[in-house]
């Protein structure tokens, strides 16, 4: 039998300055957001554009606000209404955790239909090319957690190669699920959407790439969630499920839904191509 190895204890905290710390999951936050904004900026440009790319910096702070507000509702209101009904004021001590990416989608989606709005460009084609970016920033937020040690799996046998001991989860071997999340709903996903994206035949379609976004997300997730240890204060849900596996639903329906809708839209014809971005050559 092969040893169990056991968990680095990595500190949580990347730097102290004073007063200020800088942790590992904040940062997580700021690269991704920062690394997906670089790639929105080229995929904007491809034929055919659904923005500028100034109108792609501007929406660094669009998306950020739509993250941070919609990830930590999400968490108060899909994970412990009840807790934090009795205690608002703990929903704003965000840097004790607490984040649901099902309500930071909810968040990034209204952003992008209000930035939408207010620079009148199309909302599916411009959900499109951030969705490509997304896992990105999914990747590196589940390394923070596996930094962090928390969001652990459910008990593995101690023959499996990489089983591990968690020191806040007790003495038994589990499943390293943080990482199975990094390499599936990052990694794995983001390959997908990018070499989808690299079609011109799949960016005429507006919601397509948003479509299989949603999708390809449920469907890792919902794989996840047989290895993730729920949480505590909800555990398992009737039937065996888990709240993460119940979230997904709604994305998946709404993921094929909108490729059905995409595939019988007429094609997106994109905004006009400036003369310098013609001379380049955007297309692939």
């Amino acid at each position: 039998m092969l040893p169990v190895l056991l968990f680095p204890q990595f500190d949580p905290v990347l730097v102290h300055l004073g007063p200020l710390t800088i942790r590992w999951y904040a940062l997580s936050y700021i690269i991704g957001i920062v690394l997906g904004i670089s790639l929105l900026r080229r995929l904007v440009r491809l034929t055919p554009r659904a923005a500028t790319t100034d109108q792609a910096d501007d929406f660094l702070g669009w998306v950020t606000l739509g993250v941070l507000l919609g990830g930590r509702l999400g968490y108060v209101l899909f994970y412990q209404p009840g807790y934090y009904l009795t205690h608002p004021l703990s929903i704003l001590q965000v840097w004790k955790g607490g984040m649901s990416f099902h309500g930071g989608a909810l968040g990034v989606i209204i952003a992008m239909a209000l930035f939408a709005w207010r620079y009148k460009i199309s909302f599916l084609a411009f959900a499109d090319r951030v969705t490509v970016a997304v896992p990105v920033g999914l990747g590196l937020g589940r390394i923070a957690n596996f930094i962090n040690g928390e969001l652990w799996g459910r008990e593995a046998p101690a023959s499996l190669p990489w089983a591990m001991i968690f020191p806040d989860a007790g003495p038994i071997p589990r499943h390293p699920s943080e990482l199975y999340e990094a390499l599936t709903e990052g990694l794995l996903l983001f390959i997908i959407m990018f070499i989808a994206s690299r079609k011109q035949s799949v960016r005429e379609r507006p919601g397509f790439l948003a479509g299989l976004f949603l999708a390809g997300y449920a469907c890792a997730r919902s794989f996840c969630e047989f290895f993730r240890e729920p949480d505590a204060f909800l555990g398992f849900l009737p039937g065996g499920v888990t709240m993460g596996q119940v979230l997904c639903v709604p994305m998946l329906l709404a993921g094929v839904a909108l490729m059905v809708h995409a595939r019988r839209s007429p094609v997106y014809a994109g905004l006009p191509e400036p003369a310098s971005d013609t001379a380049q050559g955007t297309k692939a």
